[in-house]
This record gives structure tokens, sequence and C-alpha cells, in this order.
């Protein structure tokens, strides 16, 4: 049986896994339960899993990861808060199951650095697909990987057409139910921009040999391409328990943990190329992860800023990533050795960059 700590459990994420967690009682046990704000669910889920440990905010998850003893810590937490667990549970030699990217994009070499081989084992679908098909070949092997995306609410439509879009139009998601925020990058691709930066980190493969393809089914999760021109691609209905269950219990398949393909009725799955000129995230993402450092770190604390001003009608949709844009390329790179300390004054700096930004053009308005 695998001890398992869940942190974010009241989230999309974390309430998924207990769903896993529950179905499999003889093969997981939760010893850790962390919230950011939600007591009462929290009193709840450590109810209804006898569940002793429980922590309340970021700094009482950290110490939870830290004083008890799991098998497995799930990093359900969002955004770049999750870097404190994550680098806790790492130290702790725990496998860490990674849903929360921002830690792992933001943290970079200090996350790598810290990881041994195979302890970081990823729950976005993308990565989880891209795990699983690199099992079919050696790394030496491996041409390019190739992330899918949904193409979110605005697949097919030019930049132009983007500018007067509410924030309840890029809510409205073809394929997944998530938060705001994550809902909201995927309207951008801001998240698959996130989601390559990830990909570098955790398999090792250089930025211009990893591609995204727009896939609106949302059925195959990611490809990899081999250098005998084979192209091995995992498939499922869009459901993130299966990665989820894989997290747990990597690399060991969980019965029934989602549910199979329906080969008996017809179905077309399309697979197009990405609008670079209507969706510049993931352009401008490579080249963040290209300069490395307090880059990502920048990048991702100005679009959080830049996502909230959005949805408080403070600036349009397509003012998103041009903001994150201008503030990447006026941050001047303190030239200290990469910390945590130094991180999270990058992410300062990036805030106040954009809310300056956003600020004047409020005024102009």
């Amino acid at each position: 049986m695998r001890s398992v700590i869940v942190l974010g459990s009241s989230g999309s994420i974390g309430t998924q896994a207990l769903d896993v967690i529950r179905a499999n009682p003889g093969r997981f046990e939760v010893v850790g339960l962390a919230v950011g704000s939600s007591r009462a669910l929290l009193e709840q889920q450590a109810a209804d899993f006898g569940v002793d440990h429980t922590a309340v905010g970021i700094d009482e998850a950290v110490q939870l990861v830290r004083d008890v003893d799991a098998d497995v810590v799930l990093n359900g937490i969002t955004g770049s808060v999750g870097l404190g667990p994550t680098l806790a549970a790492l130290e702790r030699g725990m496998t860490l199951a990674l849903a929360n990217k921002e830690s792992l994009i933001v943290g970079g070499d200090l996350v790598t650095g810290l990881a041994q081989p195979g302890q970081i084992v990823p729950v976005d679908s993308e990565h989880s697909a891209i795990a699983q098909a690199l099992r079919a070949g050696t790394r030496a092997e491996v041409r390019r990987l190739v992330l899918t995306a949904s193409g979110g609410p605005f697949r097919g439509r030019r930049r132009e057409d983007l500018v007067d879009v509410t924030p309840a139009d890029a809510l409205a998601h073809p394929t997944w139910d998530m938060g705001l925020v994550v809902t909201t990058n995927s309207a951008t691709l801001v998240n698959k921009g996130l989601e390559v930066i990830e990909a570098h980190l955790l398999f090792d493969v250089d930025y211009d040999r990893i591609d995204v393809v727009v896939h609106p089914q949302s059925i195959v999760h990611s490809m990899v391409e081999f250098v005998d021109g084979s192209t091995i691609a995992q498939a499922s209905p869009p459901d993130m328990r299966l990665p989820i269950s894989l997290g747990l219990d990597w690399p060991h398949r969980v019965a029934a943990a989602g549910k199979p393909l329906d080969w008996t009725t017809a179905t077309s799955w399309t697979f197009e190329p990405l609008d670079t000129a209507a969706f510049p995230a993931v352009a401008l993402a490579k080249q963040v992860g290209r300069a490395g450092g307090e880059y990502p770190a920048v990048f991702n604390a100005a679009n959080e800023k830049a996502v909230t001003a959005f949805h408080n009608g403070r600036i349009g949709f397509t003012d998103i990533v041009d903001t994150v844009r201008a503030v990447v390329e006026a941050h001047e790179a303190s030239g200290d050795e990469v910390s945590v300390a130094s991180l999270a004054e990058a992410e300062r700096t990036a805030r106040r960059a954009a809310e300056a930004r956003i600020a004047r053009r409020s005024v102009v308005e």
C-alpha cells in the first residue's frame, strides 16, 4: 500500500485524486491533506479518509510535507506558491506526483537539480502521455516531443477576432473543467507555453525539438516521435483520473482509473498547426525557457497578474500576452545565483511591472 499526501485537496486535481484513492482502498492510503483556505471541506475529507495530519495555507503545507512520512506527495496546488512543497517533497526523497507545473517552471534548475532520477512523475495529461510513450524507446532514439493542445474556446479565430472576447467567453472551454487561471491560460495558450517549458525540464529535450499541434478532440494527449519515423501516441477520453492514478503509483497502472475509448463508434480525430500569429504565447514561452534563470518566474508572475486584470475588466483578452511579453522583455536579471529568495523577488518585480503597464492602459482607455 502506498501512503499519499494530497496538497490542494479541495481543488480539481485533489478531489479527483481522492476519487482514485477511494476506489482503491487496498492500494492507497491518505496520510496528509492540505488546502489553501477551505477548512470545512478539509475537515470533511479528513473524516472521510481517517486523516490526522492536515494543513491550511502554504506554510502549513510545507511543514506537513516535512513532518509526515509518505511514499508519494501529490502537488495539486495552483500557482508558483507550490514551489515550497515541491522542494520539501524532493528533499525528503518522496515521489513527487506533480500537477503543480508552475513550481517546476519557476524553480527550474533548483527543482531538477534536487530531484533524483524518476522522483518526479508528471500528472499533467500531456506529460503523463509523453512519459508513457517514452517507454517505447531509448532516450537516444527520441527525435521530438509533440504536445497536443485543444485550441481552447477560440480555436480558428484570428487575432483581430479576439480583441473583444469576454471573461465568460474565455472560461467556456470545450473539453476540460478547470479553475479560472488554468482555463484562461488554455484560452490564451499560455498554459501550453508553460507545458513546453515543463516538457523541456522533465525530459531534457531541446526546445527546437518540442512541437505543439492543435487536436480539438483532446483524445491524443501527446506524442513522441522516434528517429526511425515512428510516432507513439497515448490516447484516452479526457479524464484526469488516469494520469493522476499513474502519478500515484508510477509506472504501474490502476485498473478502471479511467474509461477506455469506444472503438465500436465511428469517430474522427483531427490535427492542425498552431496559429502563432493569433496565439503567440507558445513562441514567447520557448524564448523565456531558453533564457532560463529568473525569466520563467517573470513570465508566470506577469501572466497571473494580467489574467486577474482581464477578469476584473481592466484589460482586454489580447492584452494578457502583450503584457507578459512587455514585462519579460523589460526585465533585467539580477545576475545573482538563482535561489528561492531571488525567484520570489523576480516575481514581485514582475507583478509590479505588470501592474504598472495595466494601470497605464486602463488610464488610456
